[in-house]
């Protein structure tokens, strides 16, 4: 008979790319619970896969105590209409919160190249106004060029 397989916290801090205090961190904040041999965390599937949630409710933006909620809804019976609805809205909301600050982004790209187009027009015209000037100068009788 296979046992079910478990992990360290070296092992699923590196399976993530995180450092064992963060997975320390969440474990305090009581989003993980890994079972205790002694001193040792013995991290099992469910304890990966809210890990797993967890940081990618981090990536999308989403604050940890709504986390909290999402990730608890895993351990729920499924199919709860009240828990889908919960994601959803989480979902809609983290969505519009995503799509302005991505307006806000192109907006400020939008002003950078603006701005770096004037600059770049300034600087040639002052480029043009000093090589005019030193070709008059250059060309001046009894002046020697250097």
């Amino acid at each position: 008979m296979t046992s079910a397989p478990t992990w360290t916290i070296a092992q699923i801090a590196d399976e993530f790319g995180v450092t064992h205090r963060t997975v320390r961190h969440y474990e305090d904040l009581g989003l993980l619970s890994p079972e205790r041999l002694g001193t040792r965390r013995i991290y099992h599937r469910r304890d990966r896969t809210r890990l797993g949630l967890i940081l990618r409710g981090r990536r999308l933006g989403f604050p940890l105590e709504q986390i909290r909620t999402i990730v608890d809804l895993f351990d729920a019976p499924r199919g709860r209409r009240a828990q889908l609805e919960y994601v959803l809205g989480q979902i809609d909301e983290r969505r519009i919160d995503l799509e302005r600050r991505l307006k806000d982004a192109q907006e400020a790209l939008h002003e950078l190249g603006e701005f770096e187009r004037r600059c770049r027009d300034d600087l040639a015209t002052l480029e043009g106004a000093q090589a005019h000037v030193m070709g008059r100068y250059a060309a001046r009788p009894g002046r020697v060029q250097r």
